[in-house]
C-alpha cells in the first residue's frame, strides 16, 4: 500500500486566489451538518481551469470548487451544472465524489461554487508521487482500468439518472468543431497557422452521426482517484464540468490528446506519466477500447485531430486569460508554446494518417 505521500497533496492557496474564511464557515454552519470547528483552508495546485481547495473542519474533510477569478462564468465554469450531474450521478454510479452544498450567492465567495466530500486516494499527476514506484506490469493494469473505466461511463443509461436533458446530442460534433473554432478565434493572440488549418480539416472531414452517451470531456489519469489499496481500482472520476451528451469518441479523442508517448516532444510528456513503461501507446489504448466497448472506431484520426484541436483552444483561453491580467499564475506565461504544439500535432497526425508515433 502506498505510504501518505503518495495520496494528493495540497499546498497554500496562491495569491490572489484567497477564499472569505469568515463568509465560507457561515454558510457551511448554515448547510452541512456537523460542519463545527475551525475552519482551514489549503488548495490543490494543479488543474489549469477551476479552482479546487481542500476544506478542513477538524477532523473532516471536504473540497471545494469555484470557477477561476477573472473567467466568464456562463461557459465553461458552471458550476450548478456540475453539482447537478454529480448529484444525479451518486444515486447509481459510486465513482463520483458526493456532493454536499450549492450556492451561487455572489456576496459568499464572489462567484458560484458547490463543496463534495472529498475522496483520499492515489492521483496520478505530472510525476509519481513521492515514494510510489509502479512496475510495468503494475501500470499496465492500471492504465487498462483507465481505459475500462471509461467504457463503463459511455455505457450508463444517462437517462435512467435523470441526465437526459444534460445536452444536445444531435449535431453535437459538428456543433462542438464550429464551437471550438469560434472560441479559438475569441482567445487569439498569436499567429498559429496549424490550428486554423486543424479547424478547416476538421469540418471538412466530420464523421458520421453516432450513437450518443454521457461523455466527461476531460478524462485522464489527473481526473480519477486510484485506491491506495489497490491502485488498479479507481474510486472516483473528478472534474464533470464539462460533462455532456455527446458523441463517445470525441471523448476518447479528448483523452487521446493527453496521452503523450515517449517520442512526443518534452513539451508535452510534462503533463502526465503515461510514457511510463507499461502504458500503452495511442493505438493500443484505442484498440482496448474498442475491443472493450464494441464500438467502430475506423475514423479515430478526425477524433485524434479533434482532440488536439479542442486542448489548443482550451490552453490558449487560459493564456489569453494571463495575457488580459486576469490571473497572475506564472504557470501560464509560456502556455503560448503548448498552443503551437497542439497545431503542430494536428499537422504531422493528418500528414501521417495515424495517432501514434508522430515523431519517429
Amino acid at each position: 500500500m502506498p505510504n501518505t505521500q503518495a495520496l494528493d497533496q495540497t499546498a497554500a492557496v496562491r495569491p490572489g486566489e484567497a477564499l472569505d474564511t469568515e463568509r465560507l464557515q457561515a454558510f457551511l454552519r448554515e448547510n452541512l451538518a456537523d460542519a463545527d470547528g475551525p475552519l482551514q483552508i489549503e488548495q490543490f495546485p494543479s488543474g489549469f481551469s477551476n479552482l479546487t481547495y481542500l476544506l478542513r473542519l477538524g477532523e473532516r474533510e471536504l473540497v471545494l470548487r469555484r470557477p477561476p477569478f477573472g473567467a466568464n462564468i456562463k461557459s465553461g465554469h458552471d458550476m450548478s451544472r456540475e453539482y447537478r450531474i454529480l448529484s444525479a450521478l451518486i444515486t447509481s454510479y459510486p465513482k463520483v465524489p458526493r456532493p454536499l452544498a450549492y450556492s451561487d450567492d455572489p456576496a459568499i465567495l464572489g462567484a458560484p461554487f458547490y463543496v463534495m466530500e472529498r475522496v483520499n486516494g492515489v492521483i496520478l499527476r505530472t510525476r509519481l508521487p513521492q515514494g510510489l514506484a509502479i512496475a510495468p506490469d503494475l501500470m499496465q493494469r492500471i492504465c487498462h482500468s483507465l481505459i475500462d473505466t471509461l467504457v463503463e461511463l459511455h455505457s450508463l443509461d444517462y437517462a435512467a439518472v435523470g441526465l437526459a436533458d444534460l445536452g444536445k446530442p444531435e449535431g453535437y460534433v459538428e456543433r462542438q468543431v464550429a464551437g471550438w473554432a469560434k472560441r479559438y478565434a475569441s482567445a487569439r493572440t498569436d499567429d498559429v497557422p496549424a490550428m486554423e488549418q486543424a479547424a478547416t480539416w476538421l469540418q471538412a472531414n466530420l464523421p458520421p452521426t453516432s450513437e450518443a452517451t454521457l461523455i466527461h470531456n476531460d478524462y485522464k489519469y489527473d481526473n480519477v482517484v486510484l485506491d491506495p489499496s489497490d491502485l488498479t481500482r479507481i474510486r472516483a472520476i473528478l472534474d464533470w464540468e464539462m460533462a455532456t451528451l455527446g458523441d463517445p469518441l470525441t471523448d476518447v479523442g479528448t483523452t487521446l490528446a493527453y496521452w503523450a508517448e515517449a517520442d512526443d516532444p518534452p513539451a508535452l510528456r510534462q503533463f502526465g506519466i503515461t510514457t511510463l513503461p507499461g502504458n500503452l501507446d495511442r493505438q493500443q489504448w484505442v484498440e482496448r477500447y474498442a475491443a472493450q466497448s464494441g464500438r467502430d472506431t475506423s475514423r479515430i484520426l478526425f477524433y485524434y485531430v479533434y482532440g488536439l484541436f479542442k486542448n489548443g483552444v482550451i490552453v490558449q483561453q487560459i493564456y489569453y486569460r494571463y495575457r488580459q491580467g486576469h490571473t497572475r499564475d506564472e504557470r501560464f506565461a509560456n502556455l503560448i508554446e503548448l498552443v503551437r504544439l497542439y497545431g503542430e500535432m494536428t499537422v504531422r497526425a493528418i500528414e501521417a494518417q495515424r495517432i501514434h508515433h508522430l515523431f519517429t
